[in-house]
């Protein structure tokens, strides 16, 4: 959806329950970054709408570039 202060906030579809909100999570961020799900990791916010994630192999810039680029199209 774009930045939320020093955030990106991310809507998704799939139910806080069970971990589904979390694997949509990453999934989303797996297809849209073009990276394996498995370099995906949440750190912190697994019952939280607030998380933070460290993605291997690219750092915070590329993830917001990447992620933004795509949210103003």
């Amino acid at each position: 959806m774009g930045e939320y202060g020093a955030a990106i906030k991310i809507k998704l579809c799939a139910p806080a329950l069970e971990g589904k909100a979390n694997a949509a999570l990453r999934s989303f961020l797996a297809s849209e970054l073009k990276i394996p799900e498995r370099t995906i990791l949440l750190k912190r916010g697994q019952k939280s709408r607030e998380k933070i994630i460290r993605i291997e192999g690219l750092s915070e810039q590329e993830v917001r570039r990447c992620l933004l680029i795509k949210c103003k199209k």
